[in-house]
């Protein structure tokens, strides 16, 4: 499947955005379709806990209080609970309306005070900036990166943080990712992936610093076969995670 060609001002990817909507009743069902994201989820909530958690600070139930994050695309909301139960201040965005949807129900099911928005980082308008912006597994689903990055950036107050989790493009990727994980072991539904729209970490790191984004910390994420769960690696030739700081 071929992405389609990146306009101007506009990040959304139609496809992508059908294709998630389709699937958005399934988001809070830990054994359906998006089983490896409940899979993944811990492994990325701990190193952005680790990641933001200040050094001198004593771990407890809320170690991330007043902690201001905007997760963009944020589907059903995996992350946004987890974080909002840490102590942060967060608002989701995603461009999928039934996504929003199923995050504001469950949020409200769970006593969550998060605040969703069915929007994009270029339409989205918020005067306040954040002291964290996550862009979770999103980069590889839209059109237009760069611009995707640059309006993403324009949330972050300086000396903020942007963390990025996505796929490398790479051989390695494209036999894992779509092969194994679509139609050999069936983790995900058959065309869940494009490989043609995967990030190499450089080109991401450019694109960041053309942004006023360093890169301060870049781990690879790989799922071990014995214990059946996510951890950090320093191979980032299928999964990764990027840690950037606003100058």
């Amino acid at each position: 499947m071929q992405s389609q060609q990146p306009m101007k001002n506009i990040t959304i990817n139609k496809k992508e955005i059908d294709k998630f909507s389709k699937l958005a009743s399934e988001w809070w069902d830990p054994e359906g379709k998006f089983k490896p994201l409940h899979k993944f989820n811990p492994v990325r909530l701990r190193y952005i806990k680790n990641t933001l958690m200040n050094k001198n600070m004593k771990p407890n139930s809320r170690p991330l209080k007043n902690v201001r994050i905007l997760d963009i695309g944020c589907g059903g909301g995996l992350l946004c609970e987890p974080l909002t139960k840490l102590g942060a201040k967060v608002i989701g965005i995603d461009a999928s309306e039934k996504n929003i949807k199923i995050a504001k129900a469950h949020a409200k099911k769970s006593k969550l005070k998060i605040n969703y928005y069915c929007a994009t980082p270029e339409n989205f308008k918020f005067k306040s900036k954040f002291d964290v912006v996550l862009n979770m597994e999103i980069v590889e689903h839209v059109d237009n990166v760069d611009l995707f990055l640059n309006k993403s950036s324009k949330f972050l107050k300086k000396n903020g943080i942007m963390i990025i989790a996505t796929l490398n493009k790479t051989l390695k990727s494209f036999i894992f990712a779509i092969v194994g994980a679509e139609y050999v072991l069936r983790w995900l539904p058959i065309g869940t992936h494009n490989w043609n729209m995967f990030v190499e970490p450089i080109d991401l790191i450019n694109i960041c610093k053309k942004n006023l984004l360093r890169l301060e910390d870049l781990k690879g994420v790989k799922f071990n076969v014995i214990t059946r769960e996510w951890k950090i690696s320093n191979d980032t030739s299928v999964n990764y995670l990027a840690k950037f700081k606003k100058f």
